[in-house]
């Protein structure tokens, strides 16, 4: 290749990776897998290696991440967050063994740290005097985003270190969904016709770029500490000392996922382990770092522009596979909700047989073009659902059928509408079967009724021998129904009508969670059971007092008021409580030396973070509401209030500052 086509290249190279990094790192939005991104830029490297005169200091190769978003504070960090090279496959990872005893002038084999590389998102925290003060995204490795607030929702992290700590620690570390958890609010979003997030990488970016931390709050976020930027009167002379160093002042650290070697081949051991053992892991994981242990060492290596020489980030190979798209079914949530799956031809990814793809809704088919026949990449992470990543367009044939956003509903043929704010269409049929079946499936659910042993396919026969048409109908079922079923004897029998019997006596939050009350998870229905305390009381509350409730906002309220007025929803509840369906009712909070109170907390609080400051007054009896009224107590002011403090005044309440606020919830804390 002559200097002419390599420069060409160099620049339709340099524009994929820069709008890749931004799709990728700014907006949470992928458009190609990690495999080719990686491909991609290791031919940019390899043109750079070959004609040294194209880069330059805007090239992708000097880059690390994006830069940050306008929308937030940029923060400079004092040490730059640099990103790693990768080895693609074992003979890269003893290439980099043999590259750094080269360097170091030794033939003795070195020791080295090997961590799990979680697939999530870099942050730095910044303790002083052991005190969460600031904390930021990667951004592009020189400034990032701050998002303090953000951070502090995590409840993993420490917001105070173990003592005794450093003056000053800069750590870094990973935030990253349980594969468990991001399945769970994917399915919660689908409930409520949100968008679903692709993965859990994407999910964590989206969480901690929320503008209202309360948002963040809500989402399951994890984090894991991997290293620092700077660190003041503490020097150990190993990674794993400082590893230890972190743990002992209370940060999370992945110990268990940490093996030391001696020589590259241990390393190499124990990537092959992590590649069979990966999907039995709670979390996601794309690689393996590789480190040198001893930390003068890594000094002496030093770093490129963009990347440690001590350092390599061991990528897994992609868990991806080409099959066909045989056809696309619709299926038919408890709520209506209509969502597209792709059937394909079986194929083997990681060991397991893959036949189904999530398509999610049909702004995602668009996105992709996907139709009927077409050749596609499926990718497999974890325990979630496979995805479709890429249409292999130059594959078709002509014979490939598209699938239209359906009229009516697939499985009672009623008119199917899309709201303006939802990006799945939904069956607007009441006598729908599909959505009998799914409301059934979810009342039994272990987190809801549990009634165990009333799976799937007796909740089939059920609806096969039309002997029920609500939950209700479940308390009224008799051994003789039962003995219509399939494989039932008087044993599995008496069995499920027992788990039925002791279902009627669930807790309430349980209770309101299985009746399906959309936008009401497992989360909300706590919140609302311990807030009004028994299903009488919450069924007459109003949408202005369900607002002022903390996490509850008008179209949670809105969703509450309108299935308590349905008069359908109503006969079940009678039908349920006749056959002696009773939860248990919740305590009502009483007590404490703010009972009966109510704050409002408006403006950045610059010492606590947001849902810390609320924790502290519900734990002294009061509760936190998102709105001021005349039933308002206090209202606490951090800096850059708005309207909220506006009304506060207006009305004559009583105003704090965040300062003010500390001294008076800390001397009724340490009288509790």
């Amino acid at each position: 290749m002559d200097i002419a086509a390599a420069r060409a290249r160099h620049a339709e190279l340099s524009t994929q990776l820069h709008h890749q990094n931004r799709l990728y790192y700014a907006l949470d939005a992928p458009e190609i897998s990690d495999a080719d991104y990686d491909r991609l830029f290791r031919e940019l490297l390899e043109l750079e290696k070959a004609f040294p005169q194209l880069t330059t200091d805007d090239s992708p190769s000097r880059r690390i991440g994006a830069p940050p978003l306008d929308k937030f504070t940029q923060i400079r960090h004092q040490q730059p967050m640099l990103s790693l090279d990768n080895a693609l496959n074992e003979d890269e990872i003893r290439a980099f063994d043999a590259r750094v005893k080269r360097q170091l002038e030794t033939s003795d084999e070195l020791e080295y740290v090997c961590e799990m590389k979680l697939d999530g998102v870099a942050v730095e925290l910044v303790y002083r005097h052991g005190r969460l003060v600031v904390g930021s995204t990667r951004g592009d490795g020189v400034t990032g985003e701050e998002i303090t607030a953000n951070l502090r929702t995590i409840r993993s992290l420490p917001l105070q270190l173990e003592a005794p700590y450093p003056a000053l620690l800069e750590v870094r570390g990973e935030i990253y969904f349980d594969t468990a958890a991001f399945r769970t609010m994917n399915e919660e979003r689908t409930t409520e016709g949100l968008p679903t997030f692709a993965n859990p990488r994407n999910a964590a970016a989206g969480s901690l770029r929320q503008l209202d931390p309360a948002i963040t709050a809500k989402r399951p976020l994890r984090i894991f500490c991997y290293g620092i930027g700077a660190l003041d009167g503490v020097t150990p002379t190993r990674h794993d000392t400082l590893l230890n160093l972190l743990n002992d002042w209370g940060l999370p650290i992945n110990l268990a996922g940490m093996r030391k070697t001696v020589g590259v081949a241990g390393a190499i051991d124990y990537f092959r382990e992590l590649i069979e053992n990966r999907d039995a892991l709670a979390f996601e994981i794309d690689g393996m770092v590789i480190k040198v242990n001893d930390l003068n060492l890594q000094r002496q290596l030093g770093a490129t522009s963009r990347a440690p020489r001590w350092a390599i980030a061991a990528k897994f190979p992609p868990r991806q596979a080409e099959t066909t798209v045989s056809d696309i079914l619709l299926q038919v949530g408890r709520t209506g909700a209509i969502t597209p799956v792709a059937v394909l031809q079986s194929v083997k990814i990681s060991g397991v047989t893959v036949s189904r793809a999530s398509l999610h809704n049909w702004d995602e088919i668009a996105r992709l073009d996907v139709r009927i026949g077409d050749r596609v990449l499926v990718e497999r992470a974890g325990d979630v659902i496979p995805d479709v990543v890429k249409v292999l367009t130059d594959r078709r044939d002509g014979s490939e059928r598209p699938l239209p956003e359906p009229a009516t509903c697939p499985a009672c043929a009623a008119p199917v509408k899309r709201f303006n704010d939802e990006v799945v269409p939904r069956c607007q049929g009441l006598a729908c079967p599909a959505q009998l079946k799914e409301r059934i499936k979810h009342f039994v659910s272990r987190k809801a009724m549990d009634i165990d042993g009333l799976g799937g396919r007796y909740i089939d026969q059920l609806l096969e021998l039309q002997l029920v048409t609500s939950v209700a109908d479940l308390y009224t079922l008799q051994r003789d129904d039962l003995f219509r079923f399939e494989r039932m004897g008087e044993t599995l029998a008496d069995k499920l009508l027992a788990a039925i019997a002791a279902s009627k006596k669930r807790p309430l939050p349980r209770f309101l969670f299985a009746l399906g009350i959309r936008n009401v998870g497992a989360h909300l229905a706590k919140v609302l059971a311990r807030q009004f305390g028994s299903l009488e009381r919450l069924s007459t509350a109003t949408e202005e007092e369900l607002t002022t409730i903390h996490e509850i906002g008008p179209q949670v309220a809105a969703s509450v008021v309108s299935f308590f007025r349905n008069p359908d929803n109503r006969a079940i509840l009678q039908r349920l409580a006749q056959a002696g369906v009773a939860a248990q009712e919740e305590a009502p909070r009483a007590g404490g030396p703010l009972f009966g109170k109510t704050f409002v907390f408006t403006g950045t609080l610059s010492q606590l973070g947001r849902t810390e400051a609320q924790q502290k007054v519900e734990r002294c009896g009061a509760r936190a509401s998102g709105s001021v009224s005349k039933k308002t107590d206090y209202v606490v002011a951090g800096t850059e209030a708005g309207s909220k403090l506006d009304k506060a005044l207006q009305l004559g309440l009583t105003v704090m500052t965040e300062e003010e606020f500390l001294v008076f919830i800390e001397g009724l804390e340490d009288s509790t």
